[in-house]
């Protein structure tokens, strides 16, 4: 039986008040490929999906992708339901953002010039600043590190950086924090330059931080951007944290690799997790990707906690006192798992958000917002999906403040504490029941109020609340979140079930 008991509560930190935040991936911006999506039925898990080919540059990967118009970032709709986050960061970057060139003067007639792969526009660009500005968040992007940006082969030229650094500041918004590149552990796959080395990565960091520094002083350092530590060349750490994503697979470097001849310090340390590989990269890294019947288990939710772990002692060495930023995070590398959005990967979302509140302080970026499987809300309708409700209710009701309150940490038993976001005294808990075959018993030592989300079946794209379906209304009105009173005493919460208690 769990108890929660306010009278043995430990504060153990505070947290971040944007610790949930996402990215906008800059393909979406300008338009161009991104994952390819997949069908009712494979959402549904009644059919199989299938994909063959080899590995490249991923933006390239042409069976798995798809091509999409740029995003509307005006859309009254999109706007409505972000900003009901509350404070966020938002991240435009991805492998796509290190090939971009920034059109700022209108000269290329929509054609990337030779090194690049896509076109940024200066309508685009204002219209990131203007959501940014609307949705009341701050900005962290990555710029391009891609042949083009280096001429002749030499080091870093910047002539791009300048271009968006500066035209966000004329305008009115500057970017608050900046990472040099995208996935540098993974090099040319990420668009860095043909023959682009650990040592080039560095010399080029230092080149873009110092002048950053220099000329953007209030612009946070954050990087290396990096994926996969703590698992290369250990066979049992690779079994047992396979979820280090796509960099467990595929990493070429490691962080000491990029960082070890750097001179610039870092202001923010960051990192990327995905729990595993997507179907669509699973014939290629077949190691890396979990089935669907695992997705709700204890060795499961624990590649969040355990990425984590891994990257304390790196933060530790390179950006000591600094706060870890996962600047990507999803259930799996390559767009998502084909349940991605269903109900399925809330117990996930959630325990993510909790496990890495009891480790650190920093800002966790789920990729992404509105784009491909894995997105809080579906492309095109902007529809949300039950990730984004689950998170809508951990900001309504989670604070900053996070206590040990003896989590268990067991199957049926993943609880987290947090002071209540409104400020009252008392306490938010979170109790994740992962177990689909048994109940879990709660003793209650006060009345509560009660937040119980549950679905029709685990491959649902719809979430309950109490029993009700989350679905907009007219206007697009966001459904009340309402609790229903659990009065002091037992409460048991339902195989495959998660609650929030307000006490």
């Amino acid at each position: 039986m769990i108890s929660l008991d306010l009278k043995n509560l430990k504060k153990i930190r505070q947290v971040d008040a944007r610790l949930m935040s996402y990215n906008v991936e800059m393909t979406e911006i300008t338009g161009g490929t991104f994952w390819k999506a997949y069908t009712p039925g494979q959402i549904a898990g009644t059919e199989e999906f299938k994909v063959s080919g080899g590995l490249g540059n991923f933006t390239a990967m042409a069976d798995l992708m798809q091509y999409y118009p740029p995003i509307n970032l005006y859309d009254e709709k999109l706007r409505k339901l972000a900003k009901a986050f509350g404070p966020v960061w938002v991240r435009v970057s991805g492998s796509w953002a290190t090939k971009t060139y920034y059109d700022f003067d209108g000269t290329t007639g929509g054609k990337a010039p030779e090194g690049y792969q896509s076109v940024l526009t200066r309508e685009e660009w204002i219209g990131v600043l203007d959501f940014v500005k609307a949705i009341g968040a701050k900005l962290l992007i990555s710029v391009s590190n891609c042949a083009g940006d280096h001429k002749d082969g030499g080091p870093l030229d910047l002539t791009q950086t300048k271009k968006i650094f500066n035209l966000s500041h004329e305008y009115g918004v500057d970017i608050d924090a900046a990472e040099f590149m995208n996935e540098p552990s993974m090099l040319e796959m990420s668009g860095a330059p043909r023959g682009y080395t650990p040592a080039d990565y560095a010399r080029d960091q230092d080149i873009f931080n110092a002048w950053v520094k220099e000329n953007y002083p209030n612009c946070l350092l954050v990087g290396p951007c990096s994926l996969g530590d703590g698992t290369m060349g250990d066979k049992e750490a690779e079994e047992k944290n396979k979820g280090a994503g796509i960099g467990n697979m595929t990493q070429i470097c490691t962080t000491h690799d990029l960082l070890r001849g750097t001179e610039v310090k870092l202001d923010v340390f960051s990192y990327h997790y995905y729990n595993g590989i997507s179907e669509r990269l699973a014939s290629i890294m077949p190691a890396g990707h979990w089935p669907a019947e695992m997705a709700h288990t204890d060795r499961y939710l624990a590649v969040a906690p355990d990425n984590a772990r891994a990257y304390l002692p790196i933060r530790d060495k390179y950006v000591p006192g600094g706060q870890i930023w996962v600047t990507e995070s999803g259930d799996a590398g390559g767009g998502g798992d084909t349940w991605a959005s269903t109900y399925l990967d809330v117990f996930r979302t959630l325990n993510e958000l909790g496990s890495f509140a009891t480790l650190t302080d920093g800002v966790i970026f789920h990729n992404t917002l509105a784009s491909s499987d894995y997105g809080f809300l579906k492309h095109g309708s902007f529809e949300p999906r039950p990730n984004y409700f689950a998170v809508l209710l951990w900001n309504t009701l989670m604070g900053t403040t996070v206590y040990d309150c003896g989590n268990p940490g067991v199957e049926g038993a993943h609880v987290y504490c947090h002071s209540r976001k409104d400020g009252k005294a008392g306490a938010a808990y979170l109790v994740i029941n992962n177990s689909l075959e048994n109940e879990t018993e709660i003793n209650l030592e006060s009345d509560a109020e009660a937040y119980v989300l549950d679905a029709e079946n685990l491959r649902s794209s719809f979430m309950r609340l109490n029993g009700k379906e989350l679905k907009l209304g007219e206007g697009n009105e966001i459904p009340a979140l309402t609790s229903v009173k659990a009065e002091k005493g037992s409460f048991k919460l339902a195989p495959g079930s998660c609650a929030f208690f307000v006490v």
